[in-house]
């Protein structure tokens, strides 16, 4: 039923309810002609008369008077309907549907879930977590999370931060197969590599080179469709691996992990959070994007200055040290 049409049986019933469709055109916040003429077309569309008008009041007829008995309970079940709508949009409570990457999920994404979910105890996460770019319509998402460019279009989008490919390595590794000095020597070492999960495709390390990004194909030592099991391997010295600062940074910071050729970081990547129209978003949704912007907009916890990699990478290569157990 087009809106029009229950404005206009909003307007008869008020019209009855009031006497005058003077007094039901002033409630409705329209002009006496405009609400004249929409009795005038649901009487057209109905093919009958539903009051007696005179200059100074109106009378049902006898079909409007059966009209008005059965719109009456429509009208009612649709107001309460619409307040508990309205009502259910200020609350921050009900379903979140958030798509992710499930390779950023957990050192990322998560800890905001954790949060919110703390803060406001009434909202039900469901969280549909895969590598594929997925359709916002057929994953009914309210919110989701990328890495790469700028979603598509029909979807609003916010820049988190960058995402840093780092080459790592464990002490261990270092200790007992040196390191690489440059970005030709990789070859000769035992590297990790990632494959897509979705796919099974070999997915080559990216790095910098001169400004320059360069796409590297390497003969792997682990290769694995899953990240937390590649920087597992990492950390447990098998191998060299490209892995992301999501994961990386704070392995980094605690000297668990040392990064190598730090001036080859490639950051041509980024986390967005993405959503529909955000003025019709309900709280829930609003103020969990609020949380996301707060905690990954322009966050160095996941994001290693050229300074800080290049003493991490410096005091890395001196002599392999014990590594803290923290993070």
């Amino acid at each position: 039923m087009p809106i029009s049409d229950i404005r206009a049986i909003d307007m008869f019933t008020k019209a009855v309810e009031l006497g005058s469709i003077r007094r039901a055109a002033a409630a409705q916040g329209v002009s006496p002609q405009a609400a004249s003429k929409a009795l005038a077309g649901l009487e057209k569309q109905l093919g009958v008369r539903l009051l007696h008008r005179t200059t100074r009041s109106i009378a049902l007829t006898f079909e409007g008077q059966q009209f008005l008995e059965g719109v009456r309970p429509a009208l009612a079940t649709l107001e309460r309907a619409i307040d508990r709508v309205r009502t259910a949009k200020d609350e921050i409570a009900g379903p979140l549907r958030i798509v992710a990457p499930r390779y950023a999920f957990k050192p990322m994404i998560w800890p905001l879930v954790d949060e919110f979910c703390r803060r406001h105890p009434q909202v039900e996460p469901h969280l549909n977590l895969n590598d594929r770019v997925g359709d916002w319509v057929l994953d009914r998402a309210d919110l989701g999370f990328r890495i790469g460019s700028s979603p598509e279009d029909g979807v609003a989008a916010r820049r988190l931060c960058a995402m840093q490919l780092i080459v790592c390595a464990a002490p261990a590794y270092i200790a007992a197969h040196g390191a690489p000095d440059s970005i030709e020597q990789l070859a000769s070492h035992r590297c990790s590599v990632l494959r897509h999960s979705a796919t099974g495709r070999v997915l080559p390390w990216l790095l910098k080179n001169e400004g320059e990004l360069v796409s590297l194909d390497l003969p792997p030592t682990v290769s694995s469709n899953d990240a937390d099991v590649e920087v597992e391997a990492v950390l447990a010295g098998h191998a060299i691996g490209l892995l992301s600062a999501l994961s990386a940074a704070p392995l980094i910071r605690s000297g668990r992990l040392v990064p190598l050729l730090t001036k080859h970081v490639a950051d041509h990547m980024s986390v967005y959070v993405y959503y529909g129209s955000r003025a019709a978003q309900p709280s829930r949704v609003r103020s969990f994007i609020d949380l996301a912007i707060e905690r990954l907009g322009h966050s160095s916890e996941y994001v290693l200055d050229a300074g800080e990699l290049a003493a991490a990478e410096t005091q890395g290569r001196k002599k392999p040290r014990t590594p803290s157990r923290r993070g």
